[in-house]
Formats: C-alpha cells, sequence, structure tokens
C-alpha cells in the first residue's frame, strides 16, 4: 500500500527520524492557516507548497513550489489543488490533485546553503537481505546519477538477524562526504530509518533528497513510502490512511471480494486461479497475438459468486476485447467456476465479447456440462495449446 508523502514523514517521526514540520491542507485558506501556524512554531518565514499524490517527480511536473509569503502559499495551493498533475510517474491525463502538504523551509540560509543526498531501503531480492541504497548526488535527477556515474550508487545489505550495526551507519555518513556534527547526525538518521523501515512493515523507502542542513542537522525532504499489504493486519493505524482516490476503482472493487487483481493495458481479459498460472496465462495471451488486460487470481476458494464478480470487473474495462478463464480445479471445484460464470452472463446481460473457458482438474466435465447446457456462447477448450488458439481465433 502507498502513502502520500505527509503519511509516511508521520511514521519516519514516530521512529525518531527528523522531519521538516508541516501541515496538510485541501484547500488555499487552510493552507494559509497551515502557514501561519508553522510560522508560529519554527520561526520559518518560507514555505515548501508540495501536492500529495502517489507518484514521484512532483517538482518536474509543478506540484512543488516554495513560497516566499503567505500571499504566496495562497497562490501555489490554488493553482495546485484540483490540478490534474503530469509526472513521469503518473498516466498521461495525469492525477488529481486532493491535499498540499505545507512545511517548513529547511533551505536555510538558501538552496546554496545545503547539501542533498538520496538514500533508499528496500528488499535485495536476489541476496534475500533488506539494503540501504544511497548515494551523495540526491535530487530529481536520481536515475540519470544511476545510469552516467553509477560508482556514486552505494549499498550496503542488511543481515536479517543482526539488522543495521554502527559500523555500516558510520560507513553511510562516511560515503557521502559527512564530517563533525553532520556524520553523528546521519549515523543517528539512518539507524532511525531502519528501524521504522522494520517496525512498519514496510516494503520501499524511498527519501529524495536526504537534506544536510547549514547547521549540520539532518532531514528526511520527501518520503515515499509502501508498506506491504500482508503486514497491514499488524498496523490497523497505517491501513486507515489508504486513500482509495489514488487507486484504480477497478483495483479497489476487487479487493472488497478478496480478488488479486491489476489493472494492464491489454486487449485479453484472464481470470486464473493461483498467481503462478495467471503469470503463465498471461505469457500465453501475449504469444497468442494478444496483450492481457489485467492480472485477476480469483483464488482457491471462488465460488460463484465471486466468479460472478471477477467478471463485472473484468468487463467495466472497455479495452477488454475477450476474456479467457483459465482454471485448474484444485481446491477450486471446476464445477463452481462454470456456475458462476453462467450467473454472471444471466445476471450480468449484454455480454458481447468472447469468451474462452479451459476447466481441468476437480470437476472439470461437470463445469463442461453446466456450461454447454446453458446456452451459452463460450468457447471450450482442454488443452493450454488449444485455448491459445482460440485467443487468436476471437481476436482476428
Amino acid at each position: 500500500m502507498n502513502l502520500h508523502e505527509y503519511q509516511g514523514k508521520s511514521i519516519l517521526q514516530g521512529y525518531g527520524v527528523s522531519v521538516p514540520f508541516g501541515l496538510v491542507a485541501a484547500s488555499p485558506d487552510k493552507a494559509v492557516e497551515a502557514a501561519k501556524e508553522i510560522q508560529k512554531k519554527t520561526g520559518s518565514d518560507k514555505w515548501a507548497v508540495k501536492a500529495q499524490i502517489h507518484a514521484g517527480g512532483r517538482g518536474k511536473g509543478g506540484g512543488v513550489k516554495i513560497a516566499k509569503s503567505l500571499d504566496e502559499v495562497r497562490q501555489y495551493a490554488d493553482e495546485i489543488i484540483g490540478m490534474m498533475l503530469v509526472t513521469p510517474q503518473t498516466k498521461k491525463e495525469g492525477k488529481l490533485v486532493r491535499k498540499v502538504l505545507v512545511e517548513q523551509n529547511i533551505y536555510y540560509p538558501g538552496p546554496e546553503d545545503v547539501e542533498e543526498y538520496y538514500m533508499s531501503i528496500l528488499l535485495n531480492r536476489d541476496k534475500g537481505q533488506n539494503m540501504v541504497m544511497y548515494s551523495p548526488r540526491g535530487g530529481m535527477n536520481i536515475e540519470q546519477v544511476a545510469e552516467e556515474t553509477p560508482n556514486e550508487i552505494f549499498y550496503e545489505l542488511i543481515h536479517p538477524h543482526i539488522g543495521l550495526t554502527g559500523f555500516q551507519a558510520r560507513r553511510i555518513a562516511f560515503n557521502l562526504g559527512l564530517s563533525g556534527t553532520a556524520f553523528k547526525e546521519m549515523v543517528k538518521f539512518v539507524g532511525a530509518l531502519y528501524k521504522a523501515y522494520v517496525g512498519s512493515d514496510s516494503s520501499l523507502f524511498e527519501i529524495n533528497p536526504v537534506i544536510k542542513a547549514a547547521d549540520g542537522r539532518i532531514y528526511a525532504a520527501d518520503a515515499k513510502v509502501a508498506i506491504d499489504n500482508n503486514a497491514l493486519y499488524r498496523h490497523k493505524d497505517i491501513h486507515a490512511m489508504r486513500d482509495l482516490h489514488e487507486e484504480d476503482p477497478q483495483e479497489v472493487e476487487a479487493s472488497r471480494f478478496d480478488l488479486n487483481f491489476v489493472k494492464l493495458d491489454g486487449n485479453v481479459g484472464c481470470m486464473v486461479n493461483g498467481a503462478g498460472l495467471a503469470m503463465a496465462t498471461m505469457d500465453m495471451i501475449k504469444m497468442s497475438g494478444g496483450e492481457p488486460a489485467n492480472f485477476l487470481d480469483v483464488g482457491g476458494t471462488a465460488d460463484a459468486k465471486r466468479v460472478e464478480e471477477a467478471f463485472r470487473i473484468i468487463l467495466k474495462d472497455p479495452n477488454v476485447k475477450a476474456i479467457l478463464v483459465n482454471i485448474f480445479g484444485g481446491i477450486v471445484r471446476c464445477d463452481r467456476v462454470a456456475q458462476g460464470i453462467v450467473d454472471a452472463y444471466n445476471n450480468i446481460g449484454g455480454i458481447d465479447v468472447p469468451i474462452i473457458v479451459r476447466l481441468q482438474g476437480t470437476n472439470a466435465e461437470e463445469g463442461k456440462e453446466l456450461i454447454d447446457k446453458s446456452g451459452l456462447k463460450v468457447h471450450s477448450a482442454i488443452m493450454l495449446a488449444e485455448a491459445a488458439s482460440l485467443v487468436n481465433e476471437v481476436l482476428a
């Protein structure tokens, strides 16, 4: 689950990570009130006004402004709230901005007096260990740094039983070229950041930039935080931060029925039981000349109702030109899936895209009989190659 910047920073702050003082606002008037409160608390006479969406590169799209007066706070908040912000990480139409984060100025006395670094924590899947990735060249063009000067990207692998050690934190500070107060502050910063990552069951922390202020203090100027969905049951407070506006409506609806659904950009909807079979089915669709429109795993306990809801979700995508149902009956019975297909046809009505159904395993024959007797215009297949051939045929 992705979080907004202000939500991620609230988690970091709870673990002792230094973040700028900021308040979130949903209107220009509230933004001005927030700026006044920040000024009263920190003495800051400049403010960052930052769009809150689940995407990086907001500065490049005009979603981050530095206000030098309360009038500018109002002006920038008015410009940003309600805009469709387009960044390198959004779709071409962009994302609607509903809130801004107003923060104290940490670039004091001026931008030339601070240094920016890059830091992230994530799982290194090849090594099976968490990893701190960092660079002395932070800012908006970290991708370019990785491509052009990879020697400026550093890594620290964290042993799962030992955790981040003191010498690793010191090596990070040393590789960033720090000394004195800033060195000590960075060591504390890295230690607190790793505790926050583990304690919140996150799958990604990306802090870009980490700021060394003129007085040597270290701040997380930004925070991209993604939480492991499988651990949310342990963090009800974090789960409550979920912003459904930022998620695909079809994926939100699918989650209500415990369907594992990911929207894609293709033309063949697929409904499968089991993640591995779903991946193989998507490969088969591509090999047959189509493009998968979604990943949808109905799970091992799918009943007729869940299958019907899966159909409804797939059919909401106007790009879908065919649907492939590929079920291997192990825990789930093929006749249950077949009944769901029949119910979906009868209850939804007006299904005008071809449906290809391949059933194998438990009660496969009974499932095929249900479909054959229903009178529905459904293409049946037994072998995977046969299903692929039918996909190619209906798309031709």
